[in-house]
């Protein structure tokens, strides 16, 4: 250890890469946790509009509104991609196994780094194609709200981007964990 007063470079830049480190990932905690909020908020509006179509064509007490079943499919649009987003943070997007977990770390962490990398890539063409797919919505209108259909599309390139955000974040993590622990397993 230096002693106190002397200015080392070496222990300085490892300082500065662990707050970069720590901040990214507080940074994306948060936009965790932002993201929950919002689809929480949505999952709870989303209500209104279905519990008004239920008591409409159930009940006849109250007319029955066409513009809350295009509502609700919008709101169910954007829980669906942020809930996803959500999911590929926390570790529980579904993905198919379809080959056994392997046993030796180098190759158990080649298997997790495949898995994140087509999430990734996926995510990016998601993003890529999905600025287009966002522009041929805002040419059109719902029928019964009248509302742009870009409020919806643009749901896809903003899923896109914070899936691969997260991936990747999730990849590094991977590649940290055998860095760590399974160099010294193998």
């Amino acid at each position: 250890m230096p002693p106190l007063g002397s200015c080392d470079p070496r222990g300085i830049l490892f300082s500065l890469k662990l707050i970069g480190k720590h901040m990214i990932l507080r940074g994306l905690e948060l936009l965790a946790s932002l993201l929950r909020f919002v689809v929480g908020v949505l999952m709870f509006s989303l209500a209104i509009p279905v519990g008004l179509q239920v008591i409409a064509r159930y009940t006849g007490v109250i007319p029955v509104y066409l513009w809350t079943e295009e509502l609700a499919t919008f709101i169910f649009v954007w829980v669906v991609m942020l809930g996803s987003a959500l999911a590929v943070w926390e570790g529980t997007h579904f993905d198919v196994q379809v080959i056994p977990g392997a046993k030796h770390p180098l190759l158990a962490f080649l298997q997790q780094a495949l898995v994140l990398g087509l999430v990734a890539g996926f995510a990016l063409l998601f993003a890529w194609y999905g600025i287009d797919y966002a522009k041929f919505g805002g040419n059109q209108t719902s029928v019964m709200m009248r509302a742009n259909l870009m409020f919806t599309h643009i749901s896809v390139p903003i899923a896109g981007v914070l899936w691969a955000v997260f991936a990747l974040y999730r990849l590094y993590q991977a590649f940290a964990v055998y860095r760590t622990e399974g160099r010294a397993v193998s």
